[in-house]
């Protein structure tokens, strides 16, 4: 028993002395030397020592929060903060250490509201970021959580108030062949989409309904519904045969701009799911022949991908400037601020009328945040796509 007691002495001491030297160095400003000590300890000695600290002077708690900073044990140095009224720095560690709830809850706590609601969304707290996003006003957010929820009508209902018609669709297309509603959501996206002059891709959809099922392939309204389209396009034997095309599965035609953007190499290893998410994103642009799209110099806005028409890339904004290059369909300008800050490298003018889809830099960003696989994705792609053009203009 003795021999026992003096074990537990020695082991607690020796506890106690490890804390001590971690805080020593770091105290006399050796914190790389303290965070190296610290990293060598095992698990279940780094959590005793973490527990010792959180009972030390706010001092010596500030000096071990720096090590465990330095040692990228940023939750830990979260819980150890946590409390002290540092709300921010608290909930940016917390977010370094991947646990975007607890550092959700820090931001409120900091009056870092949209912050709050983003790290909510991050963390897969989607009813969390709802209420908060609801609090905030901020409606497009509002409608991206509930289409992650499978609330797609609430989604939709939003998308439509702001005037995101292919949103709605998007959103109303998430709606399965079992639920109760989904004759109705069929039927309002096709609507959706005809108004917005994407005939051909609402036929796609009502063919993929028609074809889910004995029982709505008979279905009498979406039957009528396929023969308004079909009147809308005045086409008769080859509208079945495209019918039978869409049916075998052509459910999302490149004009309506998704392919395009699932196209751009940065966005080639993301999967379905935040492609959609991507692509709820998008918003229309139209622009007559003369139109400057991309000013040289100015600050970069974001993504352009081009649905109809043709643009003419001038090295400048001057009468004289050479003409670098022409894009079509398909093609896509601006990927790079998305990421980076930076000035528009041409100038970019509709050289006849044109239809395309953009992607803010804003939007993108809240994008990246929500989306951790898909930002890890797309900045790794985009490094080796950097790295292509450097060797191209070096080789």
């Amino acid at each position: 028993m003795a021999g026992e007691t003096a074990g537990s002495g020695r082991s607690g001491a020796m506890r106690g002395g490890t804390l001590q030297v971690v805080q020593t160095l770091a105290a006399q400003g050796e914190p790389e030397r303290a965070a190296q000590l610290y990293e060598e300890l095992g698990a279940a000695q780094r959590e005793r020592l973490r527990k010792e600290a959180s009972q030390g002077t706010a001092k010596e708690r500030h000096w071990l929060v720096d090590v465990l900073r330095r040692a990228r044990d940023f939750t830990g140095a979260a819980r150890l903060l946590d409390g002290s009224g540092d709300d921010v720095n608290v909930a940016d560690l917390y977010a370094q250490g991947g646990q975007h709830v607890a550092a959700a809850e820090a931001y409120l706590r900091a009056g870092e509201v949209e912050r709050a609601a983003a790290a909510f969304e991050r963390g897969g707290a989607l009813e969390r970021a709802l209420e908060v996003y609801r609090g905030l006003g901020a409606t497009e957010s509002m409608a991206h959580c509930l289409v992650r929820l499978g609330r797609h009508f609430e989604a939709a209902d939003l998308y439509q108030k702001l005037g995101q018609a292919h949103a709605e669709a998007e959103a109303l297309g998430g709606v399965l062949a079992e639920d109760p509603r989904y004759v109705e959501a069929v039927l309002r996206t096709c609507k959706v989409l005809d108004a917005g002059g994407f005939t051909h891709r609402a036929l796609a959809v009502l063919a993929d309904a028609l074809s889910s099922s004995e029982l709505l392939r008979v279905d009498p309204v979406l039957v009528t519904e396929k023969a308004r389209l079909l009147r809308r396009m005045g086409l008769d034997v080859e509208a079945e045969a495209l019918l039978a095309r869409l049916a075998a599965g052509a459910s999302v035609p490149e004009a309506s701009g998704y392919r395009f953007l699932k196209a751009i190499p940065i966005f080639g290893e993301l999967p379905l799911e935040d492609m959609k998410d991507l692509y709820r994103l998008a918003r229309p642009v139209t622009a007559t022949p003369g139109t400057v799209l991309l000013e040289k110099g100015a600050p970069g806005t974001g993504l352009l991908v081009l649905l109809e028409g043709s643009v003419d890339v001038f090295s400048g904004n001057e009468a004289n400037a050479r003409l670098l290059n022409s894009l079509g369909p398909g093609s896509h300008l601006g990927e790079i601020s998305l990421v980076q800050d930076g000035p528009v490298s041409a100038n970019v003018r509709a050289k006849t009328a044109v239809r395309a889809l953009r992607i803010t830099r804003e939007s993108f960003q809240h994008f990246l945040a929500t989306h951790d696989t898909a930002s890890l994705h797309i900045y790794r792609l985009f490094t080796q796509s950097l790295a292509a053009r450097v060797r191209a203009l070096s080789g």
